[in-house]
């Protein structure tokens, strides 16, 4: 099973730390190291440093928003990525949700999955080496009546994965028919059907199998004896998750825990929080969907969890870990990485 790592949160006046991180990861073998886009920091800007500190460990976009750049300067993002990583690059795309792409971006939601599928196609043509003329609902290249010509960007062409992270019915099977890998996440691997019958549908339209993909999903890993202690402090976070990550009415997190089997749950969790309850919705939060969406425990009982993400098909696990503090995670991560070798 392939293991990556998520970057975090990062503290810039002591980006050091995280480059510790990643170093320490890299020589654990650790295949992949993300770098999230939300709104902190950029995922490219991160990457870029980390390239010229590493030399082994794949280095990820997990994920460039597709409203937050144009297709084409999103292919320039990503060349470039690839070339100052000497060939280590993986470009992971997502459409976000409607608060942050019309409240921070101020571009439109309408449409996301169209939209993805046109920029997928379109950073394609570019990753091809190809001239770059498409015409989309939503892109026009060049555009039309003006004075623009197709262009091929001044790069080799380069084979650079696309993996996207997708968690609508829809959106998963066209995941599944066209993906090089899926970034999962709100997945829970005693549930995989929720998500995995539409990667799966997908991949069978196109005439392929998951097998013929990377299946990775996120993963909250917290190892240790007070296991009482480690799931009641995963409980805000979760909250967070289901209430905050999204608005009211579209929060593909929330609705893929539901569909997980925990809708009575996650919808109390969300009306809560959106009340403005926040303890309330913290309280809210059943144990089991903190568990039974990640790794959480004593080194046995995360060898186990480990076990069952296998089972369920998952083919990489991302690790997230509970502490922001690089020395701890770190700590943690050799724990994780000894009971993956062990499986």
């Amino acid at each position: 099973m392939k293991t990556s790592v998520h970057i975090g949160w990062q503290s810039l006046g002591d980006f050091q730390s995280t480059v510790d991180f990643v170093q320490e990861a890299e020589r654990l073998g650790v295949d992949c190291a993300w770098a999230s886009e939300a709104w902190w920091t950029d995922a490219a800007t991160p990457l870029a440093y980390l390239a010229g500190q590493t030399s082994k460990i794949k280095l990820g976009s997990h994920i460039m928003q597709i409203s937050a750049r144009t297709p084409a300067m999103t292919a320039m993002t990503a060349l470039t990525l690839n070339g100052l990583s000497n060939g280590r690059f993986i470009l992971g795309l997502g459409v976000s949700g409607p608060q942050v792409v019309e409240g921070l971006h101020g571009a439109p939601y309408k449409g996301p999955l169209t939209r993805l599928k046109e920029t997928v196609d379109i950073v394609r043509m570019a990753f091809r080496g190809e001239r770059i003329k498409y015409d989309g609902k939503y892109h026009q290249l060049p555009l039309p009546g003006g004075e623009g010509k197709a262009l091929k960007l001044l790069h080799e062409p380069a084979d650079i994965p696309v993996m996207l992270a997708t968690l609508g019915p829809k959106a998963l099977e066209y995941t599944g028919a066209s993906a090089d890998g899926w970034l999962g996440t709100s997945f829970s691997p005693d549930h995989p059907e929720a998500l995995m019958q539409h990667l799966e549908r997908g991949a069978k339209s196109a005439g392929r199998s998951l097998s013929d993909m990377e299946l990775q999903t996120a993963c909250t890993v917290v190892i240790g004896e007070d296991v009482e202690g480690m799931i009641e402090a995963q409980r805000a976070k979760v909250a967070f998750q289901m209430g905050a990550m999204g608005s009211a009415k579209t929060n593909f997190y929330n609705e893929a825990v539901q569909r997980a089997g925990y809708a009575e749950d996650a919808q109390a969790v969300q009306s809560l929080w959106v009340a403005g309850k926040r303890d309330e919705a913290r309280k809210r939060v059943p144990d089991a969907m903190i568990t039974k969406f990640g790794a959480i425990g004593t080194p046995e009982m995360v060898r186990e969890r480990f076990k069952v993400y296998k089972k369920a098909g998952i083919s990489s696990l991302a690790f997230r870990f509970a502490d922001n503090d690089a020395k701890t995670n770190i700590a943690q991560l050799e724990q994780a990485m000894d009971l993956v070798k062990g499986l």
